[in-house]
């Protein structure tokens, strides 16, 4: 059987990644052999429906199952009429992962296990309450403000190709691109509304 595993590594011995849409690295595994072939996210900087078209080409790609920690509804919904089952995982590499489900001891899902855009920001979206008041309490709660991390990806240095670790930092680039146009938007209708 031919399964995925989103990771954060091109071989077996990677950490697994516990995003779906925007994990760095998708590694193909048979489960029958452990025969695996890795293969970056081309969804990995799409500026949106990650989740779409990660799952438009994992399916393509002929997998059977996916294995990760979490899936949107979008990624979810391509997916499930495909007929391609989600198993959700706890960590480990892509070998302890590919070792679970063998085992039976992964769970599967029945729907998304996280909201649309969790993969874009640790916050999971805009985030709510915080930002934008600069302290004199006019919070628009849009949760933009300076007090928001910025999304870096935290790669681990070991079993990370230079090739998905610049993926990884466009993916943060992109973000923070927009995250800029959002504010400076911001800025514009706020100076307009005198």
């Amino acid at each position: 059987m031919k399964v995925v595993v989103t990771s954060s590594g091109a071989d077996l011995n990677a950490p697994s990644s516990p995003v779906f849409g925007r994990c760095p690295v998708y590694v193909f595994v048979d489960t029958d052999s452990m025969e695996f072939e890795a293969v970056p996210n081309p969804a990995i900087s799409a500026s949106g429906g990650a989740g779409i078209q990660a799952a438009q080409f994992v399916v393509e790609q002929g997998a059977e199952a996916v294995l990760t920690g979490n899936v949107g509804p979008n990624a979810f919904g391509v997916l499930q009429a495909a007929g391609v089952p989600v198993f959700l995982t706890k960590g480990g590499t892509v070998h302890e992962v590919v070792q679970a489900y063998m085992a039976g001891s992964l769970q599967t899902v029945g729907g998304a296990n996280v909201q649309a855009h969790t993969g874009l920001r640790p916050s999971g979206g805009m985030g709510r309450g915080i930002g934008m008041g600069m302290g004199r309490g006019m919070g628009m709660g849009r949760g933009m403000g300076m007090g928001a991390a910025p999304s870096v990806p935290v790669m681990p240095s070991e079993g990370v190709s230079r090739g998905d670790e610049l993926a990884a930092l466009r993916q943060a680039a992109d973000e923070l691109s927009q995250k800029l146009a959002d504010v400076t938007k911001r800025m514009d209708e706020l100076s307009g509304e005198k």
